[in-house]
């Protein structure tokens, strides 16, 4: 059989999961193309300043940006959204508007990695009051205004908004971790800091448990609910009240605060189900991408010459999204 066999990736998504696999597949000698929908690279990760380990993730990405732009095997397409895809595994044509043109891509396979996004809660007061915010502003509030974040005396904050509801069955996973992780970066800016966390479940999973034990060394303070006892918020002025019922200690707890944090859901990007749809790919319950078998074909679409990898298939760690 003579078939045309077009051995260029295209990695749709330029955030830590898209850029790594189109390193990687550069490092084995063949080009890539990625093709991302804003202005710079690096996704969700952008949001993100460091692990619970400690590790800097703002300077791994930039040093990640750049070894990708200095790649003479790697073309980045900014500002670009997917128009059309034919074709087969060695010989797709993919057709996308990047920048105010239309460009027309050859390749062999595609990877999708255009991640997912934080949700935005409508529960709570967020949005409606400024001391409402979700885990990831007051991540980026810890890191850029520590000042600010030193004259905390009181932060709340609730787990599993938007996740683990009827409509939303699923659980996030990095949402405890990001809690524990925040409540002891606010104590070694501020130790005396009354901190308490309302919790359906913790799941702070394999070793990121030793830290859960250290937040509770520390003084933080765990209030379990229930999903039918949902704490109440109520603001006063600058100040917020939340009821809820404490399901360990079987007796009602009312809790002022300064700072209300909530854990907010991982939820699809709108784009995946425009990008289903253009290429023919399946979507589970939730909306993520759902790969041929979880066990046998992880990283596979049924489509052969498709692979996805990162948060656009499940909620999962910066880490995880890597490897």
């Amino acid at each position: 059989f003579d078939l045309p066999v077009n051995k260029t990736a295209l990695v749709v998504g330029g955030g830590v999961a898209g850029m790594t696999c189109a390193l990687s597949i550069a490092k084995q000698g063949h080009g890539v193309h990625i093709v991302e929908k804003n202005e710079a690279l690096g996704g969700m990760a952008r949001r993100l300043h460091t692990t619970l380990e400690g590790l800097d993730v703002q300077s791994y990405l930039n040093h990640l940006i750049q070894d990708v732009y200095q790649n003479p095997l790697i073309q980045v397409s900014h500002e670009a959204t997917i128009k059309q895809v034919d074709g087969y595994i060695g010989n797709f044509t993919t057709t996308i508007e990047t920048e105010g043109r239309v460009k027309e891509i050859k390749h062999g396979a595609s990877i999708l990695a255009i991640g997912a996004e934080e949700y935005k809660p409508t529960e709570y007061l967020y949005g409606r009051h400024p001391k409402v915010i979700t885990q990831k502003e007051f991540e980026a509030l810890l890191v850029t205004q520590p000042d600010r974040a030193g004259q905390l005396n009181r932060v709340a904050m609730i787990q599993c908004v938007g996740s683990r509801e009827p409509e939303h069955l699923y659980c996030s996973r990095v949402c405890c971790t990001a809690a524990i992780k925040n409540s002891l970066k606010l104590k070694t800016i501020t130790p005396h800091a009354q901190i308490s966390i309302l919790y359906r479940d913790i799941r702070t999973f394999g070793l990121k448990e030793a830290c859960y034990l250290e937040a509770r060394r520390q003084a933080v303070r765990f209030y379990r609910f229930e999903r039918d006892q949902k704490p109440q918020v109520t603001a006063t002025g600058n100040t917020l009240t939340i009821s809820v019922f404490d399901a360990q200690l079987q007796a009602p707890v009312k809790l002022e605060t300064d700072l209300l944090v909530l854990s907010a859901a991982i939820r699809p990007r709108q784009e995946s189900r425009q990008l289903a749809e253009a290429m023919r790919l399946p979507l589970d319950e939730d909306g993520f991408f759902m790969e041929a078998h979880p066990k046998l074909r992880p990283l596979d679409f049924a489509t052969p010459g498709v692979y996805l990898c990162g948060l656009d298939q499940v909620p999962k760690f910066a880490a995880e999204s890597i490897a």
